[in-house]
This record gives C-alpha cells, sequence and structure tokens, in this order.
C-alpha cells in the first residue's frame, strides 16, 4: 500500500513538471529551438517537479486525517522505562536554556513522572564565559530544586564530530543506564506530558527506533520571527501529516525534539568521518537524515507523530542569523550527495537525502532560469513578448493560452495549499486560537506578503551559500544567536550589500539590453536593492511588538501559553535576577576590596 502510494504521489509530481515543460517548451519555441530554449525547459521542469512535490505534501496533509494515538491514562506512567533528556549546547544563553530546563524538570514533577527521567545538559561550548555561567546555572537549580539525582552537566573539552558527536560521547559514555534518550536542542521545549506519552508509545512498540514530534516555533517578537511563528504554527502541521502519510516507516529526524531507542542507535547510528577537507569531507554536519536513514537501514521505524502537541523551539529572530544558521544545514545536506549511494540504505531514505539536498539547490536553479530567461530577449530578440506598451505579456494567439495556463498552474502549486489551510482554520474553531476569523485571513494575507517581499533575499542567501560550498569553502559550526536583539542597518548592510550591487546590476541591465522586461524583474531587483533595508526593518522588535498589538501573526501559543511557556518565562525572570544580584555582590566585594 505505501509503495502504490508513493508511486503515485512521485508521479504526479513528475507529470505536472512535465506538464508545465511542455507548455512552456511551446510559448518560447514557437520561432525555432535554440541552446538557451533547451536550458530554461530543463531548469523550469526541475523547479516545476520541487513545486510539484511541496504541493503533494500539502495536499496529502489537508485530505488525509493521519492516526490519531490515544494517550495512555496518568496511572500507568510509573512502570515506563528510564528516559535520559539531552540537552546539547554550544556556546549559548544559560540563563536561557537553564530556565527551560529548570520549567521541564518542575513540569516533569508536577505530573509525578520526574524519577522516570534524568536531564543531561551536555556542554560542546568553547568560551569560558558560557561555560562559567553553564556551572554555575546548574549547580544553582540543582541545589534550588532538590534534583542532584536527575539534572547532570559536562562540558566536552575536546569538541570531536560536533552535535553528533556530542550525543554519541553520552550515548558511549552513559547511554547503557537508559533505554531511551529524548534528543533535544539548546531553544527546545517540550510538555511534560508529551514527554511521557512519546516514551510510552516507543513501550507499546518494540521496532519503533526513533518517534519525531512537530516542534513549534515559540517567544519571537521581531516581524521576521512573528511571520516564522505563525507560518510553523499555521501549516507546519498540515505538512508534517502529509510527510508522515508519505514515508511511513522511513520517517523524518529533524534533529531534536525526538525519541529515539537508545540501544538501536548504539548499534546503527555510528557516523563516519567523510574523507577529504571540509565542505565535502569531515565531520556529517546534517547527521539527523543519515541517522535515520541507519535506523531504517537496520529495520527499525522511524516515524513522525503530528499528533504529539507541546514541542516547542525557537528560531532565529533576524534574517542575517537565519542565514547563518542555514548556511551551516545547506552545507551538512549537500554532503548527503555522497551519501546517496551507501549500501543497503532503503529506497525512500535515499529520496530523502536528495530532498534535503534540494531544499537547497532548488534556489541557484531559480537563479539560474531568471538569469537565462532574461538572457533569451537579448540573445533571441524575436519574437517579443513584452512590448513596452503592455505592462501584460502579448504572445502569438495559439500560444496564448498554453502560456496563461502555464502561470495559472504555477500560481495555484505556489498559493493553493497555504490558501486551503488558512481558509481551512479560519472557518473552523480553530480560529479562536488565533483571534479569530478575521486575523487567521490577515495573518495569512500578511505572511504571504512578507514571504513574497522576502524570496528574493532568501534565494540568494542560499545561492550564496550553494556556490561558496561548491568551491570549497566550509562555513564550520557558528554559535546561533537567538535573542530578539535590534539590527542595526550597518550590520544589515554588511552582510547584503552584494545583493544591492546584484538587484542594481540587473534593473541597470535590464532598462539597457531589454527594457520591455524591466517591470517584469522588479519584484525581484527591488528587493535586493532595499535589502539592508528589508533585514534591519523585518529584524526590529519595535516594529514587531507595534504589528503584535495589531493581532496580526497571533499563534495559540502567545494567545494561551500553556504551563511549560508560563514557567519558563517566570524561570528566566527569576535567574536574570539572580544573576544581576550576583553580579552587584561581586562589584560591591571588589569596591570594598580596593577602598
Amino acid at each position: 500500500m505505501i509503495t502504490i502510494r508513493r508511486l503515485v504521489f512521485a508521479g504526479t509530481a513528475a507529470l505536472l513538471a512535465l506538464l508545465a515543460a511542455m507548455l512552456f517548451a511551446t510559448v518560447i519555441t514557437v520561432n525555432g529551438l535554440t541552446w538557451l530554449h533547451v536550458v530554461q525547459i530543463g531548469l523550469l521542469a526541475i523547479c516545476c517537479f520541487w513545486l510539484a512535490w511541496g504541493f503533494n505534501t500539502a495536499m496529502a496533509g489537508l485530505f488525509t486525517a493521519g492516526p490519531r494515538r490515544a494517550p495512555r491514562p496518568v496511572s500507568a506512567w510509573r512502570g515506563l522505562s528510564r528516559t535520559a533528556i539531552l540537552v546539547p549546547v554550544y556556546n549559548e544563553d544559560a540563563v536561557a536554556v537553564f530556565a527551560r530546563v529548570a520549567a521541564m524538570i518542575e513540569g516533569l514533577r508536577a505530573i509525578g513522572a520526574l524519577d522516570q527521567f534524568d536531564v543531561h545538559v551536555l556542554s560542546d561550548s568553547t568560551r569560558q564565559e558560557c561555560r562559567d555561567a553553564e556551572q554555575l546555572w546548574a549547580r544553582r537549580l540543582s541545589a534550588e530544586l532538590g534534583v542532584a539525582a536527575h539534572l547532570y552537566y559536562r562540558n566536552r573539552t575536546n569538541n570531536i564530530g560536533r552535535k553528533a558527536g556530542n550525543i554519541a560521547d553520552f550515548v558511549t559514555n552513559n547511554g547503557g543506564a537508559y533505554e531511551y534518550m529524548l534528543v533535544l536542542d539548546a531553544d527546545s521545549l517540550m510538555r511534560p506530558e508529551t514527554m511521557v506519552e512519546m516514551v510510552a508509545r516507543m513501550e507499546r512498540e518494540p521496532e519503533l527506533a526513533l518517534l519525531q514530534t512537530l516542534p513549534l516555533i515559540i517567544g519571537r517578537k521581531t516581524l521576521f520571527g512573528r511571520a516564522l511563528q505563525f507560518s510553523a504554527a499555521l501549516y507546519s502541521p498540515i505538512f508534517s501529516r502529509g510527510i508522515a502519510w508519505l514515508q511511513g516507516r522511513e520517517g523524518p529526524f529533524w534533529g531534536h525534539n525526538a525519541i529515539i531507542r537508545t540501544r538501536a542507535f548504539a548499534a546503527s547510528c555510528g557516523l563516519p568521518k567523510l574523507p577529504g577537507k571540509a565542505p565535502f569531507g569531515g565531520d556529517i554536519l546534517s547527521h539527523d537524515f543519515v541517522e535515520a536513514a541507519l535506523l531504517a537501514r537496520a529495520g527499525y521505524k522511524v516515524r513522525v507523530d503530528p499528533d504529539l502537541d507541546g514541542s516547542y523551539e525557537e528560531a532565529p529572530a533576524n534574517l542575517i542569523e537565519y542565514a547563518k544558521r542555514d548556511r551551516r544545514w545547506c552545507q551538512g545536506n549537500i554532503q548527503h550527495g555522497r551519501l546517496i549511494g551507501a549500501p543497503r540504505l532503503r529506497t525512500w531514505s535515499r529520496i530523502a537525502l536528495v530532498q534535503g539536498i534540494m531544499a537547497y539547490a532548488a534556489s541557484p536553479l531559480w537563479l539560474f532560469f531568471i538569469v537565462f530567461s532574461l538572457l533569451d530577449p537579448i540573445l533571441a530578440p524575436a519574437p517579443n513578448y513584452f512590448p513596452a506598451d503592455s505592462l501584460f505579456p502579448v504572445f502569438p494567439r495559439p500560444e496564448t493560452g498554453k502560456a496563461l495556463l502555464l502561470l495559472v498552474g504555477i500560481g495555484v502549486l505556489l498559493l493553493l495549499p497555504k490558501t486551503l489551510i488558512a481558509f481551512g482554520n479560519a472557518f473552523s474553531r480553530h480560529r479562536f486560537k488565533f483571534g479569530g476569523f478575521i486575523t487567521v485571513l490577515a495573518s495569512a494575507t500578511a505572511e504571504l506578503l512578507t514571504t513574497s517581499i522576502l524570496a528574493p533575499v532568501m534565494m540568494m542567501f542560499q545561492s550564496k551559500a550553494v556556490f561558496e560550498i561548491l568551491v570549497g569553502a566550509d562555513g564550520g559550526w557558528p554559535a546561533t544567536e537567538r535573542e530578539d536583539g535590534s539590527l542595526p542597518l550597518s550590520t544589515a548592510l554588511r552582510s547584503s550589500w552584494w545583493m544591492v550591487a546584484a538587484g542594481t546590476a540587473l534593473l541597470y541591465a535590464t532598462y539597457v539590453f531589454a527594457p520591455d522586461l524591466f517591470l517584469w524583474v522588479c519584484p525581484i531587483a527591488v528587493p535586493l536593492v532595499i535589502s539592508p533595508l528589508l533585514i534591519s526593518f523585518s529584524g526590529d522588535p519595535e516594529i514587531g511588538e507595534r504589528i503584535r498589538a495589531t493581532g496580526v501573526f497571533a499563534t495559540p501559543f502567545e494567545l494561551h501559553p500553556e504551563e511549560v511557556i508560563r514557567a519558563t518565562a517566570k524561570w528566566r525572570r527569576r535567574l536574570i535576577s539572580l544573576e544581576a544580584t550576583t553580579s552587584s555582590r561581586e562589584g560591591a566585594s571588589i569596591s570594598l576590596g580596593m577602598a
């Protein structure tokens, strides 16, 4: 059944891409076929296949309910196997990390499940001030909460293998004490009941080696962060349901907010160093995709359960930090090109690796398509579909219908899933979680406008990342800045000046060599020219606060935060207050000593 489902899914995507390519070919080759046309048709076919794949995923999520598994009763929690909650950190804000840890420990104790869990904060931090802060709050929380038997901290002095090596170090030295490990990220937060339910589902299915939840974004204040937060809350549950329907027992692993059977992981998921130097060799950066493939190869189930609520994370607050994280993921995913042919991998695991590569390759492919499309009227000026006296293209009569069908088809692939999801929520009882009917639709419209305006900037960031990797530049593993601080225009300009230059050059070249196309390139070129303003504006928490006051981009976790989110905020205020008190005392001691 799953094989037929996948064949229909992939076949439909291929058919839609082929149809788009044929329509496009009919329009652009009316006066003859050139090598430029062949390149354009090939690029469009690949890009449309990728669009159709995402479209099919959304449609599957919309029209399949997905299994909803009944949670275990509270009375059955006490007999569950011991589970380690792993919190890997790397030069993070220690107060924020330990506030989340405290909230989760407090929640587990409140529901009577703490005895089944231990929290291990696994530090790979290299900065001395970060290590000192981590050690301080680990000791303080252990004493204040009375959880010395449930809260552990260690710092690795040799950061072999990055995050994957950090987890492997735990498995090697401590994994034997635990049946399961619940892997979080430094910015992860999870409802205690969800943690317990995940263990219960693992207990019921011995074949299940990895159970992935859908982490939703919380706590963002900037325009960019709030748009991401709303998009994840509204659209991600549907897309993840489509992923679950399609991937079955060869599901995804996104590296965090997932529970893993420790012995299965230890036996199956040893990661080698790839031969050669970075970016193609060395440590496998996107280890999660590979570990999911290895568990599936060993015969275990890997599954995402979208019905598991209460799984959260934070996200970069601005485009620069987002692009920095994306650069690391891009390098890791492109490394997978060397692993697709690994022996005995399941077919769908190989497809998942290709999907990960395409997630980043799509941007330069679209960029090349745009460039070649602009070169076409310059190198082969006849026929001219863009007369100066019309805002719209004018095609020869037989081709007009096909061209319009192609444009409408691409628009449907891009916009229909989000439109259906937004209206589906607006007309259901879920609208109240997002602030009501008007707020849902206003937020969805604002999210579409925001992502459309920022799309050329994102395309350029991702294209730059791919090109850097292809020429051998290693992006390393920079720490992620997660705080919602303001982003000065000068900082944005330093990161995007090359986009300004590219957008200006594109406008100038189009005006000089293909003036009929000038208005058509403006939606791409103008955002690039003003990219520093867009980056700074979208990364400003004050602007985000003004938008929050209107209700736009409201999410259920913001309007009605659950207990673990409120507890995290409480603990963070408390730890910041303690930090300030400690600093004041230390300052006073220094002053007295000098006196």
